[in-house]
């Protein structure tokens, strides 16, 4: 595995009417989720930090500079309603306190339409689809969670849940070919991607001995 320490997570569920039990109440789990790729922490993320977060965790200068222009592209304008055409919106950046305006279809359903997150949801993944493991999905068990995901011509949904997850899994699958539940749990508060950049720098510190 990638990583060591496990990531317990902790979140207190409180009942909702609107989405079920299992809620954080307390922080917006999604906000928590892109917080990392804001990196100099002023509530906007530009493609440029996208493409900082995403090398950060390991990602290739490619997928790094794709990803940060296919997201910023699609959660923007999303996350700045009202905003006149200027120079300031072709810099294309996400406000992170909106974030839950971008949620799109075809997705788990782990976010609420606040950004929350629900406990029950997250665990049905596993209920559902982890048939090798129960604490793991193979590739095949993720592609038919994906599949099983899609809304009637969500297109768009559809391929923004599968380049998410994809990537999630090229990037934190184990040797043997497994996302761990603690993995993806980690991703949904976002921090998965504190760990990785820890354990980046702890390797490119090693090298340099």
């Amino acid at each position: 595995m990638i990583f060591k320490k496990r990531m317990n997570g902790g979140y207190a569920g409180v009942d909702d009417e609107d989405a079920g039990r299992g809620l954080v109440s307390d922080e917006n789990a999604l906000q928590k989720h892109v917080a990392f790729f804001d990196r100099n922490n002023d509530g906007i993320i530009y493609p440029w930090e996208t493409f900082q977060g995403f090398r950060a965790i390991g990602a290739g200068y490619l997928l790094s500079f794709i990803s940060a222009f296919l997201i910023n592209l699609g959660l923007s304008r999303k996350t700045r309603p009202g905003k006149a055409f200027s120079l300031e919106t072709l810099m294309l950046g996400v406000e992170v306190k909106n974030i839950h305006m971008a949620k799109h279809g075809s997705d788990s359903g782990v976010y609420d339409s606040k950004g929350r997150f629900v406990s029950w949801k997250f665990e049905e993944i596993f209920a559902k689809f982890a048939r090798t493991h129960s604490d793991a999905l193979t590739s095949h068990e993720l592609k038919a969670m994906l599949k099983a995901n899609r809304e009637p011509k969500d297109y768009r949904g559809w391929v923004a849940s599968w380049t998410e997850w994809i990537t999630l899994y090229n990037l934190c699958k184990d040797k043997g070919g497994l996302l761990k539940k603690e993995t993806i749990r980690g991703v949904y508060d976002g921090s998965l991607f504190q760990q990785m950049e820890r354990e980046k720098l702890a390797t490119a510190g090693k090298k340099k001995e």
